[in-house]
Parts: structure tokens; C-alpha cells; sequence
């Protein structure tokens, strides 16, 4: 029909309405109405059962119908959206809890069907409103053309039933949950942000209480094992360096001191493997108190004629360790260590994540190239199967041993240990097996998050080698390229150190540092107990703080019931303070051999300055690892303090060790609040 038809017609007159015409109309209207009521088969709108009207209706109510189907559309686009928004924020700044147990506990099933009717009603509501919108906007352009088209009820039926079915199962629970559900049919899936999950911090540390004061009339012998690690010191340096104090547990004050090379006087030849020095000096932080400390430096082997290694580098590439600080700085300190090798060294590389993979068989050194290549391949991913890998390691090393050389399982890994056996105690049982094959296990530790240092320690004790933490690649560098003879050379195994304290002298001592290697005193003679490894050029410094007779520092009251004063012996009355004894084995030895040394009072300084630089430096970090693992006898000594110490005795630093320090030492200070003085 076109405008000129439409012209034609509006023109005409329309004919007189006849009153018997019209009350026969209105009884058919009635008669069609009621039977339509009665009908369950034809629903009201459909084209079945329509409503007859005028060719002008016809035209004009589609256009209408769809601007007001239009305006509901984008209605609903606004709203729906902005409440979804609405409704994530309030769950996610804890207005509404997003919880379903709730409410399913508090509601009885019939309650619960209350409960999801509504919702899907609203649901049912949102897609016919769309549905009635498409069929509208169809049967606008289909009267356009000059066709009549019926309202698709079936299809918004079955849109309807289509979102009913994947309805998530929280809509059928009400409150918070059934809205945070509805928003995210409603809202796009590119406008939702994702909130970052906090990391989970699993690391864990072998530690223990600081040695307690011990009363010499009653317990006037002590005994420990040698340490040579330096692992907390780095893993502390990390922390404080990314701006907080570390936990306490964190800090074993023994590897923070040997962290630091010290001009010990070392031994003169090979027989005798290392030398001790020992300084007798008042306590900065206590003046009743004195520090007896003890310097040993194992003999240095020429690089010329150090025996040729077998190494294995058994390294994790497991999911954990997807992270630059972990596996990317791990395959860069390797490179270091590839490059300090001789041409006749050996290197074998093993892998582990899940399963354990060998991806290098042992190669000579000289073959740097393929060396490095099979390092760069290494790509994180999977769990961690630690105790395969080791297997698997052990094997390789088995099949290139040196008999009169090195050969040394090199661990690199964050040390989660989460698939296998997985308890320390299983692991140090593998460990110790594999030792007495002559096969010693060294363990660096990489990242945070999941460090798992109690891991490393029982395995590098257990495997007569060393522990470090590498957090920078300058680190790497100081523990494999600078210190790789005494890291990977041992010079003497087993070693143990025993002091016994005269009680005419000293009536009070303890052991700073060293709690997690304290032996019992039998021990010290029992060669079937293990011990820390000495290697070339190594430096171990052991402090204690003595009480001495008659000092108003004791704090331990004599026995009442004890034994009166022993007759006065030879040793009392030679100047004696203690009496050292050190017993070790050689690297492919069984039996140990024994030193002594007695501590007099020619072995004593009057003040803290008389004493070396060296001596008061090692003083200083001891104090601030006690400070930082709060050990109440430096609790009234500041860190102002420790630094000034410190600084004083900084003296040769050709690599920057103690300056870094003394930076440490500023930083803990003004993370603890301590006003500088």
C-alpha cells in the first residue's frame, strides 16, 4: 500500500454505525473473550486468537510498541550492569558476605523453594524482555513490507528455559551469592576484574631458642659441631634490603658471622688441616660479662692442586620455581660455576618436577658450550618429586665417580619438597646412605614464598656439604666462583669442637649462636657421629660469653647442698681460662684425629679496642644477629651502637662485604623505631 492509497482512503467517509450491527459486534467480542479465557492452547497475542484492527493501527502500534520495547532494552542494559557492579563491590569490600552455607542452613527445603522462585523468575524476566524485543523488532520490519507476522512466544520460551538450565547452582540459594551470580550472566566477562590472590608464605626454618646460660659448676663442658653456611645471613640481608625486619626463627647467628672472611691465621701445612686463634675480650654489651672467641681457618689448597670434581647439578624446575629470583638466577649462577671449572672436571645436570629427568650425562668441563646449552633449556613446570631427583642424581654421580677426587650432588631448589617423601626425617635417611659412598650433597637455596629452609639444613648437614641462600647473582658469585675451593674441596670432615670451662675461673658461659649443632658431650669422641665439614681455606669463629668468678653478672645462685671447692689443681693455678679440644677426620677417613689447645690468660686483651679488627667486626655481627633474633642479653644495646662498633673495625674490605653491612645495620635500626643518637 503506498502513500497515495493511504491518501485516498483517509478522505472517505466512513459509513453511519448501525446499533444492531454494533450490539451483534460486542455479544461476538463477549462470546470470542469468554471462550478464549476457557483456552489453554492459544496464549493471548499469539496469531491465533488475534485481534482484528484498522490498517492505521496496524502501521502505528508496531512503531510505537518498538520504541517503547527500544527504550526498555536500554533501560535494562543500564541497570543491569550497574547493579552486577553494585552488588561485586559490596561482596568484595564485605558488606554482604559471600557465603551459601548460611543460608542453606537456616531455610528448609520448602524455604529454599521460596527462595528460588523469585530469582528465577527475575531470570525468566530478563531473557523474555529480550526475546519479546527481537519478535517486535521482526514483525515491525515484516509490516513494513505488508505482512502480518506473529509475536515467536515458543522461541522466548525456550530462550527462557535455556537460562533456567545453565543457571549457575548458587542462583537456587538467596542472598548475597544469588546476586553476585545474576551480575555475572549480566555483565560481560571483560569488564569483571580479577582480584590478585594473596600469596601463600609456606617457608620454614630449622632454628631454635638461644643457648641458654649454663652454670660451669654444674655443666662446665660444651660441645658442637663445625658450620660453615652462610644462608641466613643472605636470606636476612633480602629481607631487610626489601624493607622488613626478619623473623626471628630466620636468623641463626653463627652463619651470619661466617658469612665474613676473616685473616685468621691458617695452618702451616696440610697434616695439621686448620688452625685456631683464640682472643679473650670484654663484652661491649655487658661489662660484668667477657667473650672468649675462637677464629679457625682451615688450610688454603692451591687451586693447582686441588683434586679433579665430579658434579652433579640436580637442579628443580618444578611449577614453584616460575619466578625471575628462582629458576632464571639459578641457571645464571651455574654459568658462573661452569666457568670456574677445569678442563677435567665433570659435570652431569638432573632435573626434577613431577619426575626426574636426566638432561646432561656426565660431560667433561672442557665442553663448556654443551654445557651451557643444556642449562639454557631448562624451563619451570610441574611439582616437585625431590627425592627421585636426589635418586636419580646419586646414580650419575655413582657412574662418573672419582676415586681420588671430588664428588658432590650440587641440590638448587626453593626447597618444596611437596610430592614423595617429603618429611625431613625420610630425606636425611636417603641422605645419610648415600654419604657413606663418598657422594656429599651441597644445597643453594633459591626465592621466597615457599622456602623451605629446615629442608635444606638437614640435607647439607646430613650430606657433608654446605648451605647457601642465593638472592642476587653477585651472591652467586661469592659462593661459587670466590669460594669454590671451600665449598667444593673439603679439607677435613667431622669436625667437632669441645671446651671445657675451669670453674676456678669462669662461672658462667653461653654459646652464642650454633643451636641447631650442639652436640651432647659423648658425642665428641663417638666417630659415628656426624659433624660439619672444614673445606680449603674455610674460616669458622665461634663466640662465648663467660662469666667470671666472682662477677656481679652471675645469675645463677651457688648450690646449697653442692660439693665444697675442689683442691686447687695444676691447670687452675696455670692461668687457664679453658681447655680446647677439636677432633675431625680427612676426607676419606673413618677415624678422627685429635688437637687441643689450652686458653690462658695471655690470650686475654684489656678493652674491646686492643682486640684485631677482625675480631671486634665478627663481635659486631654477632650482636646484631642476637639483636635481630631477640635474645634478651643484648635487648638494652642499641643498634647505634653496633654500628659504631662495627665501623670501627671495618677495616680491609676489597669486596664490600662490611660496608653492606653497616648498611644492613642502618636499615634494621630504622625499621625497628630506634631514634638514631
Amino acid at each position: 500500500m503506498t502513500d497515495l492509497d493511504l491518501d485516498r482512503l483517509s478522505r472517505r467517509r466512513p459509513p453511519v454505525a448501525s446499533a444492531a450491527a454494533r450490539a451483534e459486534a460486542l455479544a461476538a467480542a463477549m462470546q470470542a473473550f469468554d471462550g478464549a479465557e476457557k483456552s489453554a492452547d492459544a496464549p493471548q497475542g499469539s496469531a491465533d486468537g488475534g485481534r482484528r484492527s484498522s490498517i492505521f493501527n496496524r502501521i502505528w502500534s508496531p512503531i510505537m510498541n518498538r520504541r517503547l520495547l527500544a527504550g526498555s532494552a536500554l533501560a535494562t542494559l543500564l541497570v543491569v550492569p550497574v547493579a552486577g557492579l553494585v552488588t561485586y563491590e559490596l561482596v568484595r569490600n564485605g558488606t554482604v558476605p559471600l557465603t551459601t552455607e548460611t543460608g542453606i542452613a537456616a531455610k528448609p527445603a520448602d524455604a529454599d523453594q521460596r527462595a528460588r522462585k523469585p530469582v528465577e523468575e527475575a531470570a525468566k524476566a530478563e531473557v523474555r524482555v529480550a526475546a519479546e524485543a527481537d519478535a517486535k523488532a521482526k514483525a515491525t520490519a515484516d509490516t513494513a513490507a505488508g505482512t502480518l507476522a506473529a509475536e515467536p512466544a515458543p522461541l522466548a520460551e525456550s530462550r527462557e528455559e535455556e537460562a533456567v538450565a545453565a543457571m549457575p547452582e548458587s542462583l537456587a540459594v538467596g542472598g548475597a551469592a544469588n546476586m553476585q551470580a545474576l551480575s555475572r550472566m549480566a555483565v560481560p566477562s571483560s569488564d569483571i576484574v580479577a582480584m590478585p590472590m594473596p600469596v601463600e608464605d609456606r617457608e620454614r626454618f630449622a632454628s631454635a631458642d638461644p643457648n641458654p646460660v649454663k652454670s660451669v659448676a654444674t655443666d662446665p663442658v660444651s660441645t658442637f659441631s663445625a658450620d660453615v653456611d652462610t644462608a641466613s645471613y643472605s636470606y636476612v640481608r633480602r629481607l631487610l634490603l626489601g624493607g622488613s625486619l626478619p623473623d626471628p626463627e630466620a636468623v641463626r647467628v653463627e652463619e651470619m658471622v661466617n658469612y665474613f672472611p676473616y685473616d685468621w691465621k691458617g695452618p702451616e701445612t696440610a697434616e695439621k688441616p686448620f688452625n685456631a686463634t683464640v682472643t679473650v675480650m670484654p663484652t661491649p654489651w655487658n661489662t660484668g660479662t667477657e667473650l672468649l672467641h675462637i677464629g679457625i681457618k682451615g688450610f688454603n689448597t692451591a687451586p693447582a692442586k686441588q683434586p679433579s670434581a665430579n658434579l652433579v647439578f640436580l637442579i628443580d624446575v618444578s611449577g614453584s620455581m616460575d619466578e625471575p629470583d628462582k629458576l632464571p638466577l639459578l641457571k645464571s649462577a651455574f654459568r658462573l660455576l661452569v666457568g670456574k671449572l677445569k678442563d677435567t672436571d665433570t659435570v652431569s645436570i638432573v632435573t626434577y618436577a613431577g619426575d626426574a629427568g636426566v638432561v646432561l650425562e656426565p660431560t667433561a668441563a672442557k665442553e663448556r658450550q654443551k654445557i651451557l646449552d643444556a642449562i639454557d633449556t631448562l624451563q619451570p613446570g610441574g611439582s616437585t618429586a625431590g627425592a627421585a631427583g636426589i635418586e636419580t642424581a646419586y646414580k650419575l654421580a655413582e657412574k662418573a665417580f672419582r676415586k681420588d677426587g671430588v664428588n658432590r650432588v650440587m641440590l638448587a631448589t626453593d626447597g618444596d619438597f611437596n610430592v614423595g617423601p617429603a618429611s625431613d626425617e625420610d630425606l636425611k635417611r636417603i641422605i645419610e646412605e648415600r654419604r657413606k659412598s663418598g657422594i656429599f650433597l651441597s644445597v643453594l637455596g633459591f626465592g621466597r614464598g615457599n622456602y623451605n629452609d629446615g629442608m635444606m639444613q638437614t640435607l647439607a648437614q646430613n650430606g657433608n656439604g654446605t648451605a647457601a641462600y642465593i638472592d642476587t647473582l653477585a651472591e652467586a658469585q661469592k659462593a661459587l666462583v670466590e669460594e669454590a675451593g671451600s665449598s667444593l674441596f673439603p679439607i677435613a670432615k667431622d669436625v667437632k669442637f669441645q671446651i671445657e670451662f675451669n670453674p676456678a675461673r669462669i662461672a658462667e658461659y653461653r654459646l652464642i649462636g650454633y643451636e641447631t649443632r650442639v652436640l651432647n658431650r659423648e658425642d665428641f669422641n663417638n666417630d659415628k657421629v656426624d659433624a660439619g665439614d672444614i673445606g680449603s681455606g674455610h674460616r669458622v669463629t665461634a663466640i662465648y660469653e663467660v662469666t667470671p668468678k666472682g662477677s656481679a653478672a652471675v645469675l645463677n645462685d651457688p648450690l646449697r647442698y653442692g660439693k665444697g671447692e675442689a683442691a686447687a689443681t695444676p691447670a687452675a693455678e696455670s692461668g687457664e681460662l679453658a681447655f680446647l679440644k677439636m677432633r675431625w677426620k680427612k676426607p676419606d677417613g673413618d677415624t678422627s684425629e685429635l688437637t687441643t689447645m689450652p686458653v690462658t690468660d695471655a690470650d686475654a686483651v684489656a678493652d674491646v679496642n686492643a682486640a684485631s679488627a677482625d675480631v671486634r667486626f665478627s663481635v659486631a655481627v654477632a650482636a646484631f644477629g642476637q639483636k635481630l633474633k631477640g635474645v634478651t642479653a643484648l635487648q638494652d644495646y642499641a643498634y647505634g651502637s653496633i654500628l659504631g662498633l662495627a665501623e670501627a673495625a671495618r677495616g680491609n674490605d676489597p669486596f664490600g662485604y662490611r660496608a653492606e653491612f653497616l648498611k644492613l645495620v642502618q636499615l634494621a635500626r630504622g625499621l625497628s623505631g630506634e631514634t638514631a643518637q
